[in-house]
């Protein structure tokens, strides 16, 4: 068996400069890249998610409360989409990119699915892995689902902190709690 670098959410708009951004945001997008380079040949396969919103609906608002709504990010076909530069090189390398979110909010990246239709947990599986680590932003949104989620799939799922940023203290603080909760093993 296998193990998979899931790369969550490493966009344009996600980072500093973006419509909803995290702090140290590109730091984890370098990060990542260099983790990448050093530590390539520890992965049988790496893949991508992104959120990839056409219309939403009520997960987008002109008065977002940052807990159910939010400012329009990641919209298809805006620079806001795209995956941050420094990870450029680490992207075409990913086997898979697994897009979430067009219609509805989504935060798990076993939401999305391939351009063919494959979702994560199937596409993980049919190319035998059972252990995957996890990364990218944000720490206490869309990774925190995506390893709960990974873990519920039957994964064994590490989350690499130093690879990940957070929205706000607190709730960073609730999801690693909630990882080492679920069996997910915290590496800083």
């Amino acid at each position: 068996m296998g193990r998979a670098l899931v790369l969550v959410d490493v966009q344009n708009d996600f980072c500093e400069g973006g419509s909803l951004a995290v702090e140290g945001g590109i730091a984890v997008a370098e990060r990542i890249a260099s983790y990448v380079d050093e530590h390539r040949a520890a992965y049988d396969e790496i893949v991508a998610t992104a959120d990839w919103h056409i219309d939403p609906g009520d997960h987008w608002s002109k008065t977002p409360d940052f807990v159910h709504s939010w400012p329009v990010h990641c919209e298809v076909g805006t620079p806001g989409a795209d995956f941050r530069s420094e990870v450029q090189p680490v992207i075409a390398q990913a086997a898979a990119i697994f897009r979430k979110g067009q219609y509805e909010a989504a935060y798990s990246g076993f939401e999305g699915a391939t351009e063919e239709g494959a979702g994560l947990t199937e596409w993980l599986h049919g190319h035998g892995i059972d252990e995957v680590d996890v990364a990218g932003i944000a720490t206490d949104y869309c990774v925190r689902a995506t390893a709960l989620d990974a873990v519920t799939a039957g994964f064994a799922t590490r989350v690499l902190t130093e690879l990940t940023a957070g929205v706000a203290p607190d709730s960073t603080s609730r999801a690693l709690d909630d990882f080492r909760a679920a069996g997910i093993t915290v590496v800083h």
